[in-house]
């Protein structure tokens, strides 16, 4: 009987990492050897699910070679604004930034577009999926944003917010499917991915 497969998620983030704990799976963590930024020039001339997915794959792949014998499970997630200008999101990392984004939401409508990648390095398959949420902000004041910015320090969060804490309260609306994606990894496709490649009953 051939061994099982170890599941490794190619991604440091304690987010994705918690939520990926809740399907009761083993697996390990890796950072991927993967540089985003190196990338970026390609957003203009990609949808944003073609350049979601284009990451994901790109940090799956990345790990390929130092982890023989393991599906890779990998995952990005986008934030763009549509207007006036086609704009992609980046984490704020400081405080003054992480407001200033906010604002740059707030009464808007966003999108947060996650690409998701399951690579079988031992076969070459590769599985993806696309998950999509639109979000709208409340018209909230600067000094709101702040207030919630300097409690929570959401400074390595695309958007400068988490809805899993009290930056649920600057939103008017959230149109998703899946609201574990919005933190950063859909786990209805990862399930849907796994199972695909044996590693989940179907």
């Amino acid at each position: 009987m051939p061994k099982p497969l170890t599941l490794l998620l190619a991604s440091p983030s304690p987010y994705r990492r918690e939520l990926l704990a809740r399907l009761g799976l083993p697996f390990e963590v890796a950072a991927p050897d993967f540089d985003e930024s190196a990338h970026e020039d390609a957003f203009a001339t990609m949808s944003d699910a073609d350049f979601a997915l284009r990451l994901a794959e790109g940090k799956a792949r990345s790990l390929a070679g130092t982890f023989p014998g393991h599906l890779i499970l990998a995952a990005d997630q986008i934030a763009t604004l549509s207007e006036p200008n086609r704009l992609l999101l980046h984490k704020p990392g400081t405080v003054d930034r992480a407001v200033d984004q906010l604002m740059l939401l707030a009464g808007r409508t966003h999108v947060l577009t996650t690409g998701v990648a399951l690579f079988h390095p031992d076969t070459n398959r590769l599985e993806t999926a696309v998950d999509r949420q639109q979000l709208t902000m409340r018209r909230y004041t600067s000094a709101e944003a702040r207030a919630y910015v300097e409690a929570a320090r959401p400074l390595d969060c695309v958007g400068a917010y988490r809805v899993e804490d009290s930056g649920i309260t600057l939103f008017e609306e959230i149109r998703a499917d899946d609201v574990t994606g919005i933190i950063g990894l859909p786990l209805l496709h990862v399930c849907r991915l796994l199972r695909r490649l044996g590693a989940l009953p179907s």
